[in-house]
């Protein structure tokens, strides 16, 4: 053979190489296939981790209404400190009492510890309130309310502090503004009596002034900040196991969340005492952050609301016994909770639960479209006790779409037999959980692809990646997230939402993970399943469009290179786009084939945003919440067709301008 000859055929080899690691996509353009709901991505909120008091929930005072069973939990006392039980709240009978110590020199007074601490911000306002009273009436008393720092060096520990004249025998609501002249994540609220007239006080609060929204019994700024640029369809809560509860009488009951915040009681949170290897016996719901809180954020981050209710079952893992749940036949009550929602979310002003709606400031309806019935029940109790939920419901309200239930498992034997339940029911949607190892997601590329079309559609309500023997947040098990969303969203005719789980978690006080955005007491970080999740929110588009690779879809099929892709295109913007996913340790060529294009037809313009990490055990933590962020670049396109180059372990977003 000739030099010649044998350079040519060398070259060939190579071309020939070099076209086999060229992995071929066939984008269809020209047909649009299934609509993308807008409520496709969304958000999943509970109550574990410390997500609703000492979090999203941005009251400040552990106790304020001294209900906890130890009514001085969180506080401290000092002086001539009595409790009592006859307070102008029916739900929140407690108060206390501060009396003159009987000596100039010995003070009276109480201490607030918050949430491990009260964090507080130079320059920043914070409203102090208080239910309070002279009961012997006659002359006025007084109260220092001060911020302090314990461990302080200086003269004084305060280094905020004001005083509030307490001027009635009537109960009465007094406010004062505090403004912090330091930063201090760890401070401790301090009230001294400054009379010798005995003082009765209720309800003792703190709140940033500079709340979400500036609502007075408002949320954390940062926290709902996040939420809103998660751009959330759906917005499912109050929760998954806290709707049914460790027993039913500590379940969440919805109207004990709503009308003056005063009179809300306390409940009893379901994760107090699940995990006593992290065990936080503190855990009660203040139920400040009820319904109607939720409700408004849910208009306010423009998501729709979905909330959950108890079906009559208990925690059945916690409560294997008959005895633990409510019998279908005494259900009723159960039932007109359910109704008695709608009417609260939707109703007249002039029906009762509507009329509570608007006296709390909402006179227009929240257009409620969807409503759960029962968390991750099983066997044929669940499907007995949802009946009647649905057919009081269709009859009342035939245009609500009822959310049920598959289970706790991802498949199995109570995942099989409650999914034909739900179609025999005509749920609408059927509500799906896995929290599920490396190996599971890699593996359910195409979980949607043979699901039955006439049946109900799939909500997949709590999900993410626990890596196994690390079950913590890390950049690899976001990226197997984001590869099996491209299943999700490829299969959007069947699966019509989509949120990870759970949402929050405080540093300090966390009993799952991983959790989607992390936090202490002044600051938050958004981890990379929220950049993952918002990458999916931001770019989900109006259409699903084919993506094949050898005329096949692309779902890490043996073959197929640890490769992930979805497509998509958006009527607003006239885009097309495309989501990849190399879960492979190699880089990856690939020639974006684009048909259904007209000749004529050219790209104006394109850019990539890409998440990688060559670390797969690293994610942002609050010190470093930066650490692997989406990185934008532009997109070279030459003619129709673009050839990328997706590094290993990879999530791109490709994004093409017509």
């Amino acid at each position: 053979m000739s030099k010649k000859t044998l350079l040519a055929a060398m070259a060939l080899t190579m071309g020939m190489t070099l076209q086999a690691q060229t992995h071929d996509f066939v984008i269809q353009t020209k047909k649009l296939g299934a609509e993308i709901q807008p409520t496709m991505y969304g958000l999943f909120f509970e109550d574990i981790n410390y997500a609703a008091d000492g979090g999203l929930y941005a009251e400040l005072v552990k106790n304020r209404s001294f209900e906890f069973p130890q009514h001085l939990q969180g506080w401290k006392s000092f002086g001539k400190v009595s409790l009592q039980d006859d307070g102008p709240f029916e739900k929140n009978p407690h108060y206390v009492r501060l009396a003159y110590s009987g000596h100039p020199h010995k003070h009276t007074g109480l201490e607030n510890e918050g949430f491990f601490g009260i964090g507080v911000e130079k320059d920043k306002e914070y409203r102090f309130s208080v239910w309070a009273r002279i009961p012997d009436g006659g002359q006025a008393s007084k109260i220092r309310v001060e911020l302090i720092n314990t461990k302080s060096m200086g003269e004084r520990q305060a280094f905020a502090s004001t005083e509030l004249t307490i001027d009635s025998k009537e109960w009465k609501k007094y406010q004062v503004v505090l403004k912090s002249p330091v930063t201090d994540p760890k401070s401790t609220l301090r009230i001294f009596l400054r009379s010798q007239a005995t003082v009765d006080l209720e309800h003792i609060s703190l709140f940033p002034v500079d709340t979400w929204k500036g609502h007075e019994n408002g949320l954390r700024k940062d926290l709902a900040q996040k939420l809103a640029d998660l751009k959330p369809g759906i917005f499912r809560f109050p929760g998954g196991c806290i709707v049914e509860g460790t027993d039913l009488d500590t379940r969440y009951n919805w109207k004990n969340t709503v009308g003056p915040v005063e009179n809300r009681p306390i409940n009893e949170n379901r994760w107090q005492y699940t995990f006593d290897y992290r065990f936080y016996p503190d855990y009660y719901q203040s139920y400040g952050l009820g319904f109607y809180e939720f409700f408004q954020l849910s208009e306010e981050i423009g998501s729709e609301p979905l909330p959950v209710l108890s079906c009559g079952l208990a925690c059945q893992f916690q409560n294997p016994n008959e005895e633990a749940h409510v019998p279908v036949a005494e259900l009723q009550p159960y039932i007109q909770d359910a109704l008695d929602l709608i009417e609260f979310a939707n109703g007249d002003v002039n029906t009762t639960w509507g009329k509570l709606r608007a006296d709390m400031g909402h006179p227009e309806p929240f257009n409620l479209k969807f409503i759960g019935i029962g968390n991750e029940q099983w066997d044929k109790t669940y499907p007995e006790h949802l009946e009647p939920f649905v057919k009081a419901i269709r009859a009342a309200y035939p245009d609500i779409k009822i959310v049920g239930s598959s289970g706790p498992d991802s498949e199995g034997k109570q995942f099989d037999y409650l999914w034909p339940e739900m179609k025999r029911l005509k749920a609408d949607l059927v509500d799906e959980h896995f929290y599920r190892p490396e190996t599971w997601f890699l593996s359910q590329g195409a979980r949607y692809d043979n699901y039955d079309r006439k049946g109900p559609k799939v909500f997949a309500g709590e999900y993410a990646c626990h890596g196994k023997g690390k079950k913590w947040n890390h950049f690899h098990a976001s990226l197997l997230e984001a590869a099996f969303m491209t299943g999700l969203e490829r299969n959007a005719d069947i699966v019509h939402m989509a949120t990870y789980a759970p949402l929050f978690a405080h540093v300090e006080g966390w009993q799952w993970r991983p959790d989607l955005i992390w936090f202490d007491n002044l600051k938050s970080v958004k981890t990379v399943s929220y950049y993952v999740q918002q990458l999916y929110a931001t770019y989900k588009g109006t259409n699903v469009l084919s993506l094949t690779m050898d005329k096949k879809a692309v779902t890490g099929a043996e073959g197929q290179d640890g490769l992930f892709a979805s497509a998509v295109y958006d009527k607003a913007t006239n885009a097309v786009i495309v989501k990849i996913a190399n879960t492979s340790d190699k880089a990856q060529s690939i020639a974006l084939n684009f048909q259904g294009m007209k000749k004529k037809d050219v790209w104006a313009g394109g850019r990539c945003i890409k998440l990688s990490s060559p670390d797969l055990d690293k994610d942002n933590t609050v010190e470093n919440p930066t650490a692997i962020v989406p990185v934008e670049s532009p997109l070279t396109i030459e003619g129709q067709s673009v050839n990328v180059e997706i590094e290993p372990n990879t999530f791109a977003v490709y994004i093409l301008n017509k």
